[in-house]
């Protein structure tokens, strides 16, 4: 391969693309993580392996364009990126409710007698923060 640089280039116009990380790309296509930040990095060029593996993966990425730069990216006219999923976790819910969330209002007067409710001289303390990202990986901190 002649130019590395571009062809990093367009390896992570493909990753902006499909909104993947450069370990979310690895996984993705079954290769080492360091392999992809070897070759983001210039250190190695691509093997032929690792080139037919994105195109098997990725319908949208021809072999003209990720090798030479030639051709269009995505191929077609609507893209379909498949790190997106149709529906998360979240929006589901709300979009299958059939009934709106109403904002109920609960008079003070009930809130001092009930025993969940905190007094002020209870103190919380952090037990565990969870970071959820884009590409399904999370991160867990634990005191």
């Amino acid at each position: 391969m002649k130019d590395l640089v571009n062809f990093t280039t367009r390896l992570q116009k493909l990753l902006a693309y499909y909104e993947l990380s450069a370990s979310g790309l690895a996984t993705k296509i079954g290769v080492q993580r360091s392999s992809i930040s070897h070759i983001v990095s210039g250190r190695n060029k691509p093997s032929l392996d690792f080139i037919i593996k994105l195109l098997d993966t990725f319908d949208e990425v021809s072999f003209d364009w990720i090798i030479n730069g030639k051709g269009a990216f995505p191929k077609s006219e609507a893209p379909t990126p498949i790190s997106k999923p149709t529906e998360n976790l979240f929006t589901s819910a709300t979009e299958k409710r059939s009934n709106p969330i109403v904002e109920k209002k609960i008079p003070l007067s009930h809130l001092e007698n009930s025993p969940n409710t905190l007094k002020e001289n209870t103190t919380r303390v952090l037990d565990k923060i969870i970071l959820l990202y884009k590409d399904g990986s999370f991160e867990s901190y634990k005191k």
